[in-house]
This record gives C-alpha cells, structure tokens and sequence, in this order.
C-alpha cells in the first residue's frame, strides 16, 4: 500500500525543507535475536516507525522522544543517530530525523489517536511492513550497527560553556566572570535538550559560567556534579596532561555523562577523543577554532561492547535569540 502522506515523484535537493520531524527505531534483544518495533497508523493505513513533527521551540532529539512517548507510551533515551529520510509532501519537503532507542520489556502502549497497533518484529519482517521504502534507510544502518556490535552505546556529551559576557566587559576575576542574558537562555535550553540522554553524572570546570551552564539541567535531574578544576582555562594551560587523564577516565565509564569546559580546552578533548574512533569518523570532529559554539553539544557515542570505542557523533546547535 501506498502512504497517503507521500506524494509520488523523485526527491529533489533544491526543494527547501518546510517540514522537520523526528522519531526513533526502538529495539530490543529477544532470544538472541533483533527486534525493532512498528506503529500503524490508521489514518494513513501504513505501516512506519514512531515520529511526528516539531513542536514551536523545540529541538529534534526532544522531539524524538516526546513522539515515541506520546504514540506507544515508552519513555526513551536516544542512542546512536541513524540516517534521516526526507520525501516530497503537500508543503514541499519533509525532513525526518531518527535515532536509535534501546528499549527494556515494558509493554508499548498505543495512543488510540493516530497509532491504532504496534507490533515488535524481526528487520526482514519489518521490511515487509514498512509503506515508506524510504523508511528502510535508518533500518538498514541500525541492523548494519547491531551486526557489527556498535548499536549499544552510551552517550558522553561535550558541552562548552554557555555565552558568557564579555572579557573587555569585565574587570574582576575571570572565574567569576558570569552568563550574559542570552548565556542563561542557554542554560534553560540545555536542560531541556539534554534531558533526551538522560545523563546522570556531569564534570565541570568550576568557573561560573560552566556551573551556571549545567546548573539547571542538573538542579531539575538530580544529576551529579562533579567539580574538576583541570577543565579550567587557567589549569589546563599548566597542565593539559591533566584533562587528558580526565577524559581518558571518563572514556572508561558506561553511563551518560557530560563534560561542560572552555573554548581554549577544547582541542584537548577532541585529540583525546580522536583516539578512540576511527580516521574516518575523526575527520567530522569540530576541530577547527572555535569547535564548539558557546551552548553547543557534541555528542559521543561509545560502544558498550568494545568499551572506549566512538562509534558515532552528532552536535547540537545551541539557542539562539
């Protein structure tokens, strides 16, 4: 059957986006074997994965989870990006953008509104199922990463320090030096968007503007926060060797974690990280000056199965006014 959503026709690159969504491909193991998860959809008749369109303000990974929440009932944490699909609709042109979301036994639960039935599924059943050919692209990289043992992942999430005010505009000590107004907005945006990885422990320079940074995020999650001062600009000019051994360390946890710290830092961190993937997934690391934008987060997906190991990476833009 045929997706009442799509239109038929080639997609065309020059047609501009005028719709983003997001969504996830939840999985589990069973009996040693993959399963991914189905909605169908009774107003279009089709068959697909959760997804659904932005809301005003919001963020994709957000996104990703609310939908899977609100269609089948599952609370998520997003795991390894997998490749978006885009097709041509009614406005112009659809983007979808997917993660991967391991998920534990509890039940899938339909809304009743748009998602009539889900179904848990092998991947050659699914591509049997799908109404979307498109909707095949992120299946075939999650079965590709599952196949490969780099599908479970934990996240380690690289977040320099929201806009801070000006050096020229401050004369006292540069630790203390504070979130400028669109800085704190920052702030209040990270909580949310980093809610979508659920960190549970975070490691922080202990200038203000890194702690103001994390501070909502870990005020609302009760996450722990670590202070390190060797992620200081002043204290990695020492002793760079310092923030190596940190995120050398940190490399070898398995849950969530972030590390907030400066922009001077930053080539310190990547170089660590660089080690740990391949040349060909190193090559998109930001490592060119300034790396990260203040309130932006680049994300690090590390294999569960071959601990230490980056298998993929993804950076989100910061707020901006």
């Amino acid at each position: 059957m045929r997706n009442a959503e799509h239109l038929d026709g080639p997609i065309t690159e020059d047609i501009a986006v005028s719709i983003y969504a997001a969504g996830a491909l939840c999985w589990r193991v069973k009996k040693k074997k993959l399963e991914v998860l189905l909605i169908h959809r009774q107003r279009y008749d089709d068959w697909s994965w959760p997804k659904g369109k932005l809301d005003k303000g919001e963020t994709l990974a957000e996104c990703a989870v609310r939908e899977v929440y609100e269609e089948v009932g599952l609370p998520i944490t997003l795991g390894r990006p997998l490749p978006s699909i885009s097709y041509t609709v009614k406005p112009g042109r659809k983007e979808v953008h997917y993660w991967a979301a391991a998920v534990d036994d509890l039940p899938p639960t339909p809304d009743g509104k748009e998602v009539d039935a889900v179904i848990w599924c092998s991947p050659n059943k699914a591509r049997g199922l799908l109404s979307n050919p498109s909707d095949l692209q992120p299946l075939e990289a999650l079965v590709d990463a599952y196949e490969s043992s780099t599908l479970n992942t934990w996240p380690l999430l690289i977040l320099r320090h929201a806009k801070a005010k000006p050096r020229s505009a401050w004369t006292r000590a540069e630790g203390d030096r504070p979130l400028a107004a669109t800085g704190k907005r920052q702030a209040m945006f990270l909580q949310r968007l980093l809610m979508a990885w659920h960190p549970g422990r975070i490691y922080t320079s202990d200038w203000l503007r890194c702690i103001s940074t994390i501070s909502p995020y870990a005020q609302a999650t009760k996450a722990k926060v670590k202070v390190v001062p060797w992620l200081t600009e002043a204290d990695h000019l020492r002793n760079p060797a310092k923030v190596t051994a940190v995120m050398e360390k940190t490399l070898t946890r398995s849950s969530a974690t972030v590390v907030c710290t400066h922009r001077p830092v930053l080539p310190t961190v990547l170089a660590v990280l660089a080690t740990h993937m391949s040349q060909e997934l190193g090559a998109s690391l930001p490592l060119l000056d300034p790396h990260l934008a203040p309130g932006e987060v680049l994300v690090a997906h590390i294999s569960l199965d071959e601990p230490g190991t980056i298998v993929a990476l993804e950076q989100h833009k910061p707020y901006e006014d």
